[in-house]
């Protein structure tokens, strides 16, 4: 009876949050008061002490370091720079947007950041060539997302937080690299988005001329500022590469090893935006206001309550009824088309990720199947959804429209065409690896 509760109210709250337009962390935490105190008899302190710091902190790290480069326009004007390189191309444009958005958000930038600055642009850019907007609209969104998991950039940092703090939680189980899974996370993300692009520019015939008569205007040179923040961006993104790399290559070396345990991506950042402002590269009071509490609330705030649902038994009891009840070749297309349901409706990061990590390490076991496979199946799925109009990516780009009408055309083929397509996509591509795997 308890874990249907706590799965009914994981369910609750993310029907709460999309109705409400209220954060769904907020429902989550109350949800996790309720359950831990009065249905499990857990001290007060011991449901505080479920608020994942680790996750809130690389965060907010993070998102502090790259606001720098937001407020003072270094991204903006690497976005111009970078679609002007490709002005010899206009074929290319799908691929172009998808490169600009994909670098954007790996050097930082986040997915919800390179969205809202860059469907604007690209709309625009869509209409002067001509080009069906549903494939703009996809090409960026693929782009921030593919860029986002990177393992130094927004979402990344939060994958290897969430498959850490699965681990966390089952210590029976031998945990697998969190950053080479997310590395594995990022690279099957770009294969995925660029089969999907190609199959939205070439397959229809109408896609076929896209990009005769565009042209990009030549951008100002960088100025001083933002000269001194892009060579920064690169510094910290060789920083916290350079020794996971070289550990890999060179695990016996002691030196390397050790600096390689003292490199935490949040304290980097940190140390960062120190020099950032002792460099004046932006106004700390603004570079502070454009922190995401959002979504750190929502992240945080359901990982309270998947952490209550642990500690009930839910995560292990879901675990063993898929392995028992779902063909094992299945399982990695089944944790895709949930899910890409979820997302459809929430948040990756903030619900999906979060509610399906956990189950992973147990399931993996009982089942025989790599692990990094299913948190690879569980993020491409979510992904793949993630255009929706009711999901933050499709709204994001539905804001980014021009005119009401627009808006009233590019919505109905985000629904019926793109988000379809995305979805049995993910499931074949999943399926695929699986067979790899």
């Amino acid at each position: 009876m308890l874990n249907i509760i706590v799965v009914a109210a994981i369910a609750v709250s993310i029907a709460l949050g999309y109705k409400t337009k209220i954060n769904t962390g907020f429902f989550a935490i109350v949800f996790a008061y309720f359950i831990g105190c009065f249905a499990m008899g857990m001290k007060t302190k011991d449901i505080i002490s479920t608020w994942p710091v680790g996750i809130m902190f690389v965060i907010l790290a993070v998102s502090l370091f790259y606001n720098f480069a937001l407020v003072n326009g270094t991204l903006e004007k690497m976005a111009r720079y970078l679609l002007y390189s490709c002005r010899n191309f206009p074929g290319l444009l799908p691929f172009a947007l998808f490169f600009v958005a994909t670098v954007l958000a790996a050097l930082g930038a986040g997915f919800f950041t390179v969205l809202a600055f860059m469907a604007p642009v690209t709309l625009m850019i869509c209409e002067e060539a001509k080009m069906d907007k549903m494939v703009g609209a996809a090409a960026i969104n693929c782009g921030a997302l593919a860029g986002g998991n990177f393992m130094t950039s927004g979402l990344g940092i939060v994958f290897i937080g969430l498959i850490k703090e699965a681990y966390a939680a089952n210590t029976s189980v031998k945990a697998v690299d969190a950053f080479n899974a997310t590395a594995v996370i990022f690279g099957a993300s770009i294969i995925f988005s660029l089969i999907f692009i190609a199959g939205l520019r070439y397959i229809p015939k109408a896609n076929r001329n896209i990009g005769e008569g565009v042209t990009f205007e030549l951008p100002e040179p960088l100025n001083a500022k933002q000269r001194t923040n892009l060579n920064l961006m690169l510094l910290m993104l060789v920083t916290v590469l350079i020794f996971p790399i070289l550990h890999i290559m060179l695990p016996k070396v002691a030196i390397i090893t050790l600096i390689n345990s003292k490199i935490d991506v949040g304290l980097v950042a940190i140390l960062f935006s120190v020099i950032a402002l002792f460099l004046d590269l932006a106004p700390q009071k603004e570079v502070i206001a454009r922190i995401p509490w959002n979504t750190i609330i929502m992240i945080c705030g359901v990982g309270m309550l998947i952490q209550v649902a642990i500690k009930a038994g839910t995560i292990k009891a879901l675990a063993a009824w898929i392995s028992t009840n779902v063909p094992i070749a299945l399982v990695p297309v089944v944790f895709s088309m949930v899910a890409a349901f979820m997302s459809l409706f929430s948040s990756t990061t903030g619900v999906v990720c979060p509610a399906l990590f956990p189950l992973i390490p147990s399931l993996s076991v009982s089942t025989g199947i790599n692990p990094v496979l299913l948190f690879v199946c569980t993020v491409l799925g979510a992904q793949s959804s993630a255009i929706s109009p009711f999901s933050s990516g499709g709204s994001l780009v539905l804001g980014g429209c021009a005119t009401e009408e627009d808006r009233t055309k590019l919505f109905p083929r985000l629904m019926f065409v793109a988000i379809p397509c995305s979805i049995i996509l993910a499931m074949v591509f999943n399926f695929v690896l699986s067979l790899i795997f």
